[in-house]
């Protein structure tokens, strides 16, 4: 049967009670499996029910997030929220037993030791008695969600969605981006009140959690939901540490080189995406011309990416365009039984529509060929080395950059896109750091958080400077990112990422092709192999490494300087 186009497709709502039936029938199969083909029979036919319950759960949060004002789409999102735990209970059961299986070492391997490590992780992560918080927790998310994406901000005589405004960030007028930041900064100051009882309810509900399992605070169990296998916060503060070192100096370096660019005294907040006095490079076309010359960039890429992307194109699997009530950023899901990803994104005119539009393909060719074969969960690596595929894809399409930009802009665009990133590293850092203080510290008042926040700028972001914007001043810069409030502990994993794709871009500057094998490779490997396992593969030194990061920062500093 043809795969449908993405627009019509369905698949039923699970009911929970044959869903607990299913699981019921494979509790018994795994207890009385006679041998290990038993055993592995039973692993295989719950990896198909994972399938069809997993397809359901990522099709709800896509149509919620297509539509946030949609009351269908509301009503399903808040269905899932509610039963996703006693999901979660059933799956976790399943995977204890299968830990606890005398024929465990035959299943690792058959299916590679990475599947059951993941499981430990997972395992210890949920109990029946926190079934209530998850689904409060997940409330709170969705609830960030809808209120972000309501969002209406006047400006210049036009109401505008908060990605909507994102493109007036880099006007090349300075009073016309700074009345756009004014404007986020005003809403985001006017909502602060819900956005603090947001966010302080999560972290009540996260640290219950946290101890209910057992752990001393949401920081351990934050690491195990995370899936971290072979490091912890002790290596993560350490890459911190680092970045104080080695990528602060050179930021603030930049930041003057960019004001003198763009003939100002001080960068100022609303400067910051702004490094040409006449403005940005924009692509030089709307969201149809840019997928077409995607088609020609990665028809003379190759490596598989020219009929993946045909294939996306055709059956409707990208959402790129910004509207009203849809959900602001970006991501990249993979339906499993459909066998293929979907791409969301909200396009605004900006570079920023080439930069998220490649990174989110690197995700998805990279699930589309993890997919193919081996258990579901295997597909995705962990999300630190997921980034290495997106980010990684950014660098590789640096050649084709004129067919966005044209000849004249397209080394520009390298640059700012290099500088981007660079300056990123500290803001990155500064995202995870401040969850660590938060967590530690999970008593601490609203105003006790902007405190912790303002706090770590004047350590790893000193060029950041907001005048007047109320939000910024007041310390609530952090409450504009969304993975603080829905995927606590996430963003770190850029910034190891990071270090991967400039390397990518390394070995891409000396044989493209070459860098193209490597990422393909890297991309098949899906999650079989743990963070460090993966990198090895592909050659790649860890982030943790001793001298990583300050060995890509001093190509980086002599391509830019």
């Amino acid at each position: 049967m043809a795969t449908p186009h993405f627009a019509e497709y369905t698949v039923e709502t699970p009911v929970l009670a044959d869903i607990q039936h299913r699981y019921s029938i494979l509790f018994r199969r795994i207890d009385q499996a006679p041998d290990f083909e038993s055993c592995l029979s039973a692993l295989e036919d719950w990896d198909q029910l994972f399938k069809e319950v997993n397809e359901w759960n990522l099709l709800v949060q896509v149509r919620f997030y297509q539509d946030t004002e949609n009351p269908k789409f509301k009503d399903d999102q808040d269905y899932l929220d509610d039963i996703w735990p006693k999901y979660t209970d059933l799956e976790t059961q399943i995977k204890r037993k299968f830990l606890e299986s005398p024929f465990l070492a035959d299943l690792e391997k058959a299916k590679g030791p990475q599947l059951f490590a993941l499981w430990q992780k997972k395992v210890s992560t949920f109990d029946p008695q926190i079934e209530t918080d998850l689904a409060r927790e997940s409330k709170l998310d969705s609830e960030y969600t809808a209120l972000t994406a309501k969002a209406q901000i006047s400006l210049n005589g036009k109401d505008l969605t908060l990605s909507e405004l994102g493109a007036y960030f880099e006007d090349p007028n300075r009073e016309t981006r700074k009345l756009a930041c004014l404007g986020k900064s005003r809403w985001f100051y006017d909502n602060g009140a819900e956005l603090d009882r947001i966010y302080d309810n999560q972290v009540k509900v996260r640290d219950g959690m946290a101890r209910t399992l057992g752990y001393e605070n949401f920081v351990e169990l934050g690491y195990q939901r995370m899936s971290r296998i072979g490091y912890g916060p002790v290596e993560v503060r350490a890459f911190r540490e680092e970045v104080l070192r080695e990528v602060v100096p050179l930021c603030q370096h930049l930041a003057g080189l960019q004001a003198k660019k763009i003939g100002v005294d001080r960068l100022m907040h609303w400067d910051a995406e702004i490094h040409l006095s006449g403005g940005n490079p924009r692509p030089l076309g709307d969201h149809d011309w840019m997928i077409e010359r995607a088609r020609e960039m990665f028809a003379e890429m190759g490596h598989g990416l020219d009929g993946f992307f045909e294939e996306l194109t055709s059956r409707g699997l990208m959402d790129l365009k910004s509207r009203k009530g849809k959900g602001g950023g970006g991501f990249c899901e993979y339906l499993p039984l459909l066998a293929y990803p979907f791409i969301f994104a909200n396009f605004n005119g900006t570079r920023s529509d080439v930069d998220v539009f490649t990174h989110e393909m690197g995700h998805a060719f990279q699930v589309w060929l993890g997919g193919k074969r081996g258990m579901s969960e295997l597909a995705w690596p962990t999300t630190e080395a997921c980034e290495i595929h997106s980010m990684g894809l950014e660098y590789l399409t640096w050649p084709w950059m004129d067919l966005f930009y044209g000849e004249q802009l397209a080394e520009t665009l390298r640059k700012i896109h290099l500088t981007s990133s660079i300056m990123f590293l500290p803001y990155g850092v500064s995202i995870d750091l401040f969850q660590h203080m938060v967590y530690e510290n999970p008593k601490a008042s609203p105003q006790e958080r902007n405190a912790m926040w303002q706090e770590i700028e004047q350590t790893f972001l000193p060029w950041y400077d907001y005048g007047d914007l109320p939000a910024e001043k007041d310390g609530r810069l952090w409450q504009m990112k969304q993975h603080i409030f829905g995927a606590p502990f996430y963003y770190i994993d850029y910034t190891l990422a990071l270090t991967g794709a400039l390397q990518l871009w390394q070995k891409s500057r000396t044989n493209h092709s070459t860098a193209m094998e490597t990422y393909t490779n890297l991309c098949e490997k899906g999650g079989r192999l743990p963070f460090s396992g993966l990198l090895k593969s592909a050659n790649l030194k860890s982030p943790f490494a001793e001298g990583c990061l300050k060995a890509v920062i001093a190509d980086a500093r002599a391509y830019l300087l």
